[in-house]
């Protein structure tokens, strides 16, 4: 039987993510790319997809297809991460919170994997 701690704390962060973006969504449309159409759309979009996932990380049965749907969000946010370098040009502090939040995609991503790959 497989251990569902990595897929809880996963599901925990993208449903808090999710809700957040759904009631908060005006500071993540920066973070929006202008080339991909209307801000508050993706950023609503978003929102229901990280709860999405979220769901169906959070029961046995739909685990591992809540890990695929994870991989694919938080590799889907990548373009928007680096959409904040254009935004935040020289500013040092945001420049470095800009590259913490796409490093911190990484073990994300792993994480992902790992539940989507059943471990």
């Amino acid at each position: 039987m497989r251990k569902p701690g990595g897929a809880m704390w996963l599901a925990a962060l993208l449903g808090g993510s999710g809700v957040l973006h759904l009631v908060r969504p005006r500071p993540y449309e920066w973070l929006v790319p202008p080339e991909v159409g209307d801000a508050r759309t993706w950023v609503t979009a978003s929102g229901v997809a990280e709860i999405a996932a979220a769901a169906l990380l959070s029961t046995r049965r739909s685990r591992r297809l809540g890990g695929w749907s994870a991989v694919a969000l938080l590799v889907g946010f990548v373009p928007a991460h680096l959409h904040t370098f254009r935004v935040v040009g020289r500013r040092p502090s945001l420049l470095a919170a800009a590259a913490v939040r796409l490093v911190l995609q990484v073990p994300l991503v792993g994480a992902a994997l790992r539940v989507a790959r059943g471990g």
